[in-house]
C-alpha cells in the first residue's frame, strides 16, 4: 500500500492532452521557473499524504488521461480576497492510461491503487479508447 494520495480533477476547457500542453505552455511566464500551477478554492485536508508522492490526475471529456507530479502547495489569496491553495506542479505531462470519470466539482482523492497507470513512452502519442470500451474494460479490470 502506498504512503501518498493523488488528487483527480477535470481538466475544464481541454480538448485533449494537447491541449492542456499548451494552455500551461501559454502560461509559462506566470509560474515561478520550472513548475505549473493550477488554483483551486479548497485546501487539502490530506496535504501530508499528497507532498509525499501524489500527483494531480487530469479528467479530459471524460477520461483520466494525464497526470502532473504534485511539487507543493502554496496559500494564495486571490482579488476577491479569498485564500485558494495553489498547487505547484511538475511540468512534465505524463499521459495515463485512458479510465472513464463522471463529471464532478472540484477534486477528489484518488488512491495509488485506483489510479490508471502511466503509458509507456512509446505509447505516449496514442489515442484514447472510445469511452464504451475503455469502461468495458475498466469493468473486467484489464484497464
Amino acid at each position: 500500500m502506498a504512503d501518498f494520495v493523488n488528487l483527480l480533477k477535470l481538466c475544464v476547457g481541454a480538448d485533449s492532452v494537447e491541449d492542456l500542453e499548451d494552455w500551461q505552455q501559454s502560461q509559462a511566464h506566470r509560474w515561478p521557473e520550472g513548475r505549473a500551477v493550477h488554483v483551486t478554492r479548497m485546501w487539502p485536508k490530506r496535504e501530508a499524504e499528497v507532498l509525499a508522492g501524489g500527483s494531480l490526475y487530469w479528467v479530459i471529456k471524460g477520461e483520466v488521461l494525464a497526470r502532473q507530479r504534485i511539487l507543493g502547495l502554496e496559500r494564495v489569496e486571490g482579488g476577491d480576497g479569498i485564500s485558494r491553495c495553489a498547487l505547484l506542479l511538475d511540468p512534465q505531462v505524463i499521459r495515463t492510461e485512458a479510465a472513464p470519470r463522471r463529471p464532478f466539482q472540484g477534486w477528489r482523492y484518488l488512491t495509488a491503487e485506483d489510479s490508471p497507470r502511466d503509458l509507456p513512452k512509446s505509447r505516449a502519442q496514442d489515442d484514447a479508447l472510445p469511452e464504451d470500451l475503455a469502461r468495458a474494460l475498466a469493468e473486467i479490470g484489464l484497464r
